[in-house]
């Protein structure tokens, strides 16, 4: 798991200690790590930001449909970052 990647989900998410354990590349944004919209539109700014116009969540959650937003997963995200950031 990319160190800033998982900082910056628990930063967003505003997480108590001990919610790490929950980052694993399956874990589901919705359904497991239980962001809401708000909490995904500030994640999608922070990536970009962080990581460059590359890592475009917002452009990604816009091509899906109501399923696949419901699937989206660590892993998706992980996929987004640059290269070298990605591993």
């Amino acid at each position: 798991m990319n160190r800033a990647l998982a900082a910056l989900l628990s930063e967003v998410a505003g997480a108590p200690p001990g919610w790490e354990h929950r980052l694993t590349p399956d874990a589901r944004l919705d359904g497991d790590l239980l962001l809401d919209e708000c909490e995904l539109a500030e994640l999608a700014a922070r990536l970009t930001e962080r990581f460059g116009p590359a890592a475009d969540l917002a452009g990604l959650r816009a091509r899906l449909d109501l399923a696949a937003l419901e699937a989206l997963t660590v892993a998706d995200l992980q996929a987004l970052l640059p290269e070298e950031d990605g591993r």
